[in-house]
């Protein structure tokens, strides 16, 4: 599914259920010690998912642990991005020479827990999900709204460092599987604060993904 979203050069591999074995490095499971099954499982397939894509590009099966931020620190040269909620855990990756940052978020259809779109949303958010759910209410829109935020923070930190909150971006979702995210980080960066990104929502499951291409990076001043 989320190969859809993603443009050529970009490798990806997903998986809908924890069946298949999926060892860890050492150092993982040491990370892992203590953990509940349920959660050292879904972390074990989706990084099996991730060392498939780096085999997809060519890279042998590495360690895949987080950094300060919490996102996965993949080897140099490689950009990449995991993801997983119940029904489903995903990894994406890319050579770091065409594809400047990844950013991928799945989560189950359904309505937010009740309160969590104000704070994650402002009020002319709040009535632009109002406008597109009156438009089309068969789709979980405060859903993919979430979800498409999360991709873009996850394709923003790696690159920056920087922590945002929710409220720290502003996003526009189109009725075409599109969005637009621009973000507020505290301190300008060279980083290019917009995202443009795509998303599919299914009968179970919402995805969305930003890649931007090394093309679309803006030389250094």
């Amino acid at each position: 599914m989320i190969e859809e979203l993603l443009p050529p050069g970009v490798t990806s591999s997903e998986a809908f259920d924890d069946a298949a074995p999926a060892p860890l490095f050492p150092a993982e499971e040491a990370l892992m010690e203590g953990r509940r099954a349920r959660r050292r499982s879904q972390f074990a397939t989706a990084r099996a998912c991730a060392r498939r894509c780096l085999a997809g590009l060519g890279r042998p099966p590495v360690p895949l642990l987080p950094g300060p931020g919490g996102a996965p620190q993949w080897p140099s040269g490689v950009v990449g991005s995991i993801t997983h909620c119940e029904g489903y855990r995903g990894a994406v990756a890319a050579p770091a020479s065409s594809v400047a940052a990844l950013g991928i978020d799945a989560e189950p259809v359904g309505p937010l827990p009740k309160g969590v779109l104000s704070l994650i949303a402002s009020a002319e958010e709040r009535s632009h999900l109002a406008a597109l759910t009156s438009a089309d209410p068969s789709l979980p829109w405060d859903r993919i709204f979430f979800s498409a935020k999360e991709a873009a923070y996850k394709a923003w930190y790696p690159a920056t460092g920087i922590w945002l909150g929710f409220r720290d971006a502003t996003l526009t979702l189109s009725r075409e599987g599109t969005f637009e995210t621009t973000l507020h980080p505290p301190v300008p960066t060279p980083v290019d604060p917009v995202y443009e990104g795509r998303w599919l929502a299914g009968p179970d499951l919402v995805l969305t993904a930003v890649a931007r291409g090394v093309r679309d990076v803006p030389p250094a001043a």
